[in-house]
């Protein structure tokens, strides 16, 4: 049976991946996505999500939410068109689609009509979901389990030396999320900087023409990156194999762990994201809340499945 997702997304490249990523995959079903601000703007967000249905033929489709606009420290959000292009799709212009989006609390509804069959996948900002459990903390009790890209433990970050860009730019609403959501599974900078998919892999998926959109975004995703890491072999998909986690558990190793978010306003420490490995047990006035944390995984096995959804062709490499 395919697993029910509800995606919360601010719709880039790696998002829009994603997306395709699901429309193609049987074992996904997509029943709502929600545009929120990060990579772009919200209206920008909603406006690409109409992109790619419009792209892949797709009549009535799960509903398009509009979730947050600004994030909960009360700042200007800071847009990323030097990573994503100047409307989120890499050198894409999508025309201007007519449609609203749905009211947010469309969310209500179909976390009530799923319940523990729903899964949410968060692989943007954690406003719209950090909302959520202020104002319905009960209700999402009743989701089966949250899968969130986000936080770089003990290793550099993509925003400062620290922290990743969905931590960083609202640390407020992922502290919100880490303290009441059950059966959060984080995936880190950690396993997603090493979600590599290559020139090459680009080009075959390009060559046999299922989704040839591919090629423009993760051409320029990976012109940026080869600017900012000139040894790097490909573009890291960090929401592609986030949505991968909630199919593929054997692909990753955990460990669940206590973890602080710093919320210091402090440039470089901003959104740091720290795991307590400590063994022993430490009094506190209410007990810590503990999360899976993705810090391996096996490339092989995340190189088959990527390739096989976007190729439809199967791939059964050991490397």
């Amino acid at each position: 049976m395919a697993k029910k997702v509800l995606l919360f997304g601010d719709i880039g490249i790696d998002d829009a991946i994603a997306i395709i990523y699901a429309f193609l995959n049987d074992d996904i079903e997509l029943v709502g996505i929600v545009a929120d601000y990060g990579n772009v703007s919200r209206e920008t967000a909603v406006n690409n999500v109409y992109y790619l249905y419009d792209l892949f033929n797709i009549e009535n489709g799960p509903p398009i939410i509009g979730g947050a606009e600004v994030p909960m420290t009360g700042e200007y959000p800071r847009y990323a068109p030097e990573v994503h292009g100047e409307h989120g799709l890499g050198p894409i212009t999508p025309e201007n689609y007519v449609g609203d989006s749905e009211n947010f609390f469309e969310i209500i509804k179909l976390i009530e009509k799923y319940q523990d069959d729903l899964i949410i996948v968060n692989i943007g900002r954690l406003t719209s979901l950090a909302t959520m459990f202020i104002l319905y903390r009960t209700l999402m009790e009743k989701v089966d389990g949250f899968y969130i890209m986000g936080g770089a433990f003990w290793v550099p970050g993509n925003v400062t030396a620290v922290s990743e860009a969905n931590f960083y730019a609202d640390p407020v609403a992922v502290q919100i999320v880490l303290r009441y959501a059950h059966n959060a599974t984080i995936f880190p900078l950690n396993v997603t900087d090493y979600a590599i998919v290559t020139p090459e892999m680009v080009d075959y998926i390009a060559y046999k023409g299922k989704t040839k959109i591919v090629k423009p975004l993760l051409d320029y995703y990976y012109d940026f990156y080869k600017e900012t890491n000139p040894g790097i072999k490909g573009s890291p998909l960090h929401d592609v194999i986030t949505l991968m986690g909630a199919l593929h558990d054997g692909m990753f190793t955990y460990r669940s762990l206590p973890v602080h978010i710093v919320e210091a306003t402090e440039e470089v420490q901003r959104g740091q994201s720290i795991a307590d490995f400590r063994s022993v047990d430490m009094e506190e006035d209410e007990p810590e809340k503990i999360h899976r944390i993705a810090f391996e995984f096996d490339y092989p096995m995340f190189f088959n499945e990527f390739m096989s959804i976007m190729t439809g062709e199967l791939f059964d490499s050991s490397f």
